[in-house]
């Protein structure tokens, strides 16, 4: 058996929940959540995802399927989104690659993944539209264009420093989804 009831116990004490809490909250019997912390007893089916549901996990982070972690790829992943600096739209093929290549290999990366690659479609249709209609109203001459331009600066720096800032979020811990949700295109 691999160690299934040692990375529910561990996940479960995080969550700060006793046994009879995660048994009660889950619908299991309590005698099932001690054999399967044992590793007497390994979860299936039902019973596994009532307890992933209540400890806000995925059933796959706890069966190993020769998942690993890997917190400095999860850095690179979220600066490789700076390569839109040199490559127009690198800010998306570059973590396209990378997470499609090892989104089955690393714990946690197909979530994060998913989350920065819907930002980052998100950021390039806004840079793209504030940017366009800068020219255009700049060429018919038309109000107050300027704003436009700032906003396409502002959102520039802002996929400058989010990356740089979720990298060291990631380095410290946190390896979350950490982009805002706007648009849910890739699951």
């Amino acid at each position: 058996m691999n160690e299934i009831g040692k990375k529910i116990r561990e996940v479960r004490k995080k969550k700060g929940l006793s046994q009879e809490e995660l048994a009660e909250s889950a619908k299991v019997n309590l005698r099932t959540i001690q054999r399967i912390e044992n590793n007497e007893n390994e979860p299936r089916g039902k019973t596994l995802n009532l307890i992933c549901e209540v400890l806000d996990i995925n059933a796959e982070d706890i069966l190993d399927y020769g998942k690993h972690t890997d917190k400095s790829y999860l850095i690179i992943f979220h600066l490789s989104v700076i390569a839109f600096l040199a490559i127009p739209v690198g800010n998306i093929i570059l973590p396209l690659i990378l997470w499609m290549n090892k989104k089955d290999k690393i714990i946690g990366l197909k979530e994060v993944g998913a989350n920065l690659l819907n930002f980052q479609i998100v950021w390039s249709i806004l840079t793209f539209i504030s940017i366009t209609a800068f020219a255009l109203f700049k060429i018919l001459h038309y109000g107050n264009y300027d704003i436009l331009f700032y906003v396409f600066i502002g959102l520039y720096a802002l996929n400058i420093l989010l990356p740089i800032l979720f990298a060291i979020k990631t380095n410290n811990g946190k390896s979350e989804k950490l982009y805002p949700n706007i648009i849910k295109l890739i699951k």
